[in-house]
């Protein structure tokens, strides 16, 4: 298999070779983590996710992420998560906006202060 590195403006192709569900290889790197992140993306892909929700009292959406990135597959159901999000003015920076979203034990986090 051969995927594109995104940890760094490089870009490296890189060939990952997979046996029974697991890499035994990886080719193509010009630095670790280009190893790293080819290892993650082939047995459990994950993302940061970014979102802006609305909030009351505030003309102003805030934007928010989760803390460390979540499961790929489970990107749609925190945005439908974070569509129920209620919050009212005013919003610190850092505060938890949304606790364990969708099991993962990862916090989604408001990233700017609302007044």
């Amino acid at each position: 298999m051969e995927i594109t590195c995104i940890n760094c403006p490089v870009g490296c192709r890189l060939n990952v070779t997979l046996e029974n569900g697991q890499v035994v290889s990886v080719t193509g790197n010009t630095c670790k983590r280009g190893e790293v992140y080819a290892r993650q993306e082939c047995v459990d892909p994950q993302r940061m996710v970014t979102a802006v929700i609305p909030v009351r009292g505030s003309a102003m959406p805030l934007s928010v992420k989760t803390r460390t990135p979540i499961p790929k597959k489970l990107i749609k159901d925190c945005m439908k998560a974070l569509a129920d999000v209620q919050l009212d003015a005013p919003v610190e920076a850092g505060r938890v906006v949304l606790a364990n979203v969708c099991g993962t034990g990862v916090d989604v986090i408001a990233t700017k202060s609302v007044p």
